[in-house]
Order: structure tokens, then sequence, then C-alpha cells
């Protein structure tokens, strides 16, 4: 009787730990898991494939800025202007290509693939200039990228001037709003774009050096990491991941305009914390961050689906996003209960 009464204390204290350390990646798919059958009980279409094809077009453009902000939050910073880097690079795109009609703004057309790089280039510019703010005069991360939303909201104004521009490059319109088949390009970029930094991020030194840096800053540097770098390398990578981000949404909504992309902030923000990303640091990946963008693509979708209130989803939608900010923090403590008995 003794010998079985500690292999089961011994087999729960397993499974204990086991929840502990899963508690961030087992709630949010939970949850997954009962919005899509309650959806799909309230409401025969949402299972359909057309709607499907409606999901994974709605969360592309914000998958590809939160995988960009997973590697910064991986590294326990926040990018709190992806949105406005968004906005330029596809105010950048649309004004500097040649346009069907006149348009005074940029008054500088450029071919296709010029603008594209310029687009790039704008994204890795604001970029630098976080990574530079943050790691060599030592703002906080939230500070500068706070001050970053500013700068890109003033760059989007001077540009646009109350105008809308509708023409975009060949490639950019059809990666944005074209389809392979039945599948959207635009999803399929968001997969590739997501496929890539999974790689990264798990089988590279520069991965693992991301995760060092976020779970222990001061251990990461007498391993001989150059923190500087990876945290100017995780910031550069979010703003250059929100602007592809930026210039695939404009193909897709059809036009560039100022403040395009300011609601995909806290969204993609929601998907990288949903899924279970540690937001002190060092857990997490873009695995959980698939997991949130479809736990909110799925619950934007079947809220459409089902009559319910529009203020009334908002509430729901900041209730979930408490609800994972919470099991966050609770995760973190489990965890470091574990470590310190």
């Amino acid at each position: 009787m003794d010998a079985t009464a500690r292999t089961e204390r011994r087999t729960a204290g397993r499974t204990r730990r086991i929840l502990k350390d899963r508690l961030r990646t087992i709630a949010p798919f939970a949850t997954l898991v009962f919005l899509v059958a309650f959806f799909g009980i309230a409401s025969p279409s949402f299972l359909s494939f057309a709607n499907l094809q409606n999901v994974l077009q709605q969360i592309s453009i914000t998958g590809i800025m939160a995988v960009g902000l997973t590697f910064v939050i991986l590294c326990a910073e926040i990018d709190l202007s992806v949105a406005a880097i968004a906005n330029v690079a596809g105010v950048v795109i649309a004004f500097f290509t040649v346009q069907d009609s006149s348009v005074n703004i940029a008054n500088i057309p450029l071919s296709g693939g010029w603008a594209i790089l310029l687009g790039f280039a704008a994204s890795f510019l604001l970029g630098g200039v976080n990574a530079a703010a943050t790691t060599m005069i030592g703002l906080p991360s939230f500070i500068t990228t706070l001050a970053m939303l500013e700068i890109g909201a003033g760059i989007c104004a001077v540009l646009v001037r109350g105008q809308i521009a509708y023409a975009v490059p060949p490639l950019i319109q059809t990666l944005g709003s074209g389809s392979i088949g039945p599948v959207p390009w635009i999803a399929v970029m968001a997969a590739l774009v997501m496929l890539i930094s999974h790689l990264v991020l798990r089988y590279t030194r520069f991965g693992r050096y991301v995760y060092m840096v976020g779970g222990n800053r001061e251990a990461a540097e007498y391993s001989g990491v150059n923190v500087r770098w990876i945290v100017n390398s995780v910031l550069i990578i979010s703003a250059v991941c929100s602007g592809f981000a930026g210039m695939l949404g404009v193909a897709h909504f059809g036009s560039a305009q100022q403040n395009e992309f300011d609601n995909y902030l806290l969204d993609s923000i929601a998907a990288v914390v949903v899924g279970g990303t540690s937001l002190f640091g060092g857990s997490g990946g873009i695995g959980e961050t698939i997991i949130g963008l479809l736990v909110l693509g799925v619950l934007n979708n079947g809220l459409d689906h089902v009559s319910i209130d529009s203020f009334v989803k908002i509430l729901i939608r900041g209730l979930i996003l408490l609800a994972a900010l919470i099991i966050n923090i609770y995760a973190q403590r489990l965890r470091e209960s574990g470590a310190t008995a």
C-alpha cells in the first residue's frame, strides 16, 4: 500500500508540474476548441469552407504583425508602433506607385519594384530608430515605440493630406487580394512568414539567444550573448513584419489612407498574449501565437454569425483578453513557485 501511495503521489506531482508548465498553452487551445464547437452548433454556416477562407483572410494581416511582436515579447520588450509602421509602409507603397490619376501627395512616381523596396526601407528605418533609442540611449521600449506610434501617424498625415491612393504594384496587388486556387495569397504569405519565423526561433542560434535574453538577461550577458544586438534585431524584425503586413493590407482593402491599421495594434498584441507567450519573456513562440490568432479570428467571425449586439462583442473580446492576461500572470507565478520549491 505504501509503495502504491508513493507512486500515486509521484504521478500526481508530475501531473501538477506539467499543468504548471503548460497552463499558458492548454488554456488557449481549450478555448479555441470550445469556441469552434459553440459557433458550429449555433450557426451551421460557420463551419463551411467559404467561412474558413474568410477567417484565414481576416487573421492574415494581424498574423504577420503578431509574428514580429512575438520576437519582441519573447525578449521581454514591447512594440506599440506596429500599426503605425504598417500605416507608413502602406501609404508609402501606394503614394509612390504610379497612380491612375494625378496624385499630388507624392509627385514622385516610381516603378512597382522600387516602391516595394521603399516600403521595406521605411519599415526598416523606423524599426532601426526604435532599436537605437532603446539600446543605445536606454529608453524603455514602451516609451520608444509609443513615440514612434505618433511619429508614424505624423508621417502618414504629411504624405496623405486627406487624400486616398488606390494603385499599388502588381506583385503586392496579387499577394494582397489574389488567390492560388481556393486559398488567398495573403493567407499563404502569413503562413510562410510564420513558418520561417518558427524555424528561426526553434532551430537557429539567434532563436536560442532570443529565448535566453527574455528568460534571464543577465545570465545571457554572462554567457557572451550580445544582448543589445538581439534586442535591436527583434525590434527591426517587428517593424519589417509590420511594414509587410501594411503593404499587403493596402492591396487587400483596395486603398491606402491614414490610420488604416490602427485597430490592429491591440489585435496583434492580444494574439500573442492570448496564445500563451509570456509577457515576461523567454516562454512561448510562433505556435502559441497561431493559437491566439485562431482564438481571436474564430471569436470575431463567430460573433458575426450569431445575433449579438455589436457593443456586446467588444465587451466579450475585452473579457477574453483580460482572462488571457490573468492566466499569463498566474502561470508565471506558478512557474516561479515551482522553481523555488
